[in-house]
């Protein structure tokens, strides 16, 4: 049997150290829930707009204090930005955080 010398792919250029690793699993637990993970979704798939939390309630069965709840951890991992206007408050994704998971789920680009 002949062995192949390329027979596993990394998806990193290099290994993470210790801060940077403990900053992505933060993000990453961030998105450990299911509705985070939606909630998340919906205000990316808004194309870089605002979206109003009077918008995301309706598409969940919770209370707005629990969504409200949801965003905060959201906002507190680094993936969201929030602005108050009044009674509500408007949430945007932080393309550069979204960018930092990617780098690390996508596989580093083969050398030429």
């Amino acid at each position: 049997m002949i062995a192949s010398t390329n027979c596993c792919t990394t998806t990193l250029s290099a290994p993470l150290d210790a801060e940077p690793a403990a900053a992505l699993a933060a993000t990453f637990k961030a998105l450990g829930d299911p509705v985070r993970l939606r909630l998340l979704s919906l205000i990316a798939a808004a194309g870089g707009e605002e979206v109003c939390v009077c918008e995301l309630t309706p598409a969940f069965d919770l209370s707005q204090p629990t969504i409200s709840h949801h965003l905060k951890v959201l906002r507190e991992a680094g993936l969201l930005t929030s602005q108050r206007r009044g009674t509500w408050v408007y949430y945007r994704v932080v393309p550069e955080a979204l960018q930092r998971l990617s780098d690390v789920l996508l596989p580093a680009a083969a050398p030429a």
